[in-house]
């Protein structure tokens, strides 16, 4: 796979263009093709800044991260990548993507009556004392 990795105000190192690939080939065990890797890498007053933008079959993701220390973002990056690649691998399985209540309705798996439950007495030594605080 190629990773393009594109930097602004900062020089590209050896260990900051590995480290970024192999968190790149941790995301390939996910086997979710990854079209276009793409990730920028911008000096800030504040820190670092790092945003990398993936395709994947039908949709994109896209995610960004901010850190005093340029390792730590990548580790943070990644983490935001790694949620959202999740999240697209079991769409199709998610109960929000079925309707899965509306399903079973429609196969007269569910009905909509509704049903009385009998009731259970349940008995206790306890005594329940009233405090005079509480007496209206």
């Amino acid at each position: 796979m190629r990773i393009e990795i594109t930097s602004k105000q900062i020089t590209i190192t050896d260990t900051m263009r590995t480290k970024v690939e192999e968190r790149f080939e941790k995301l390939e065990k996910l086997q979710v093709p990854l079209i276009k890797p793409h990730c920028i890498i911008t000096k800030e007053p504040k820190g670092v800044k790092i945003e990398a933008n993936i395709g994947v079959p039908s949709d994109k993701i896209f995610a960004s991260a901010e850190h005093e220390d340029l390792y730590t973002a990548i580790g943070q990056l990644f983490q935001k990548i790694e949620r959202q690649l999740n999240k697209y691998i079991h769409k199709s399985e998610a109960a929000r993507a079925k309707n899965h209540g509306k399903d079973m309705c429609r196969n007269g798996e569910i009905s909509g009556e509704i049903v009385e439950e009998a009731e259970v007495e349940v008995e206790s030594d306890a005594e329940i004392k009233l405090n005079k605080e509480f007496v209206a």
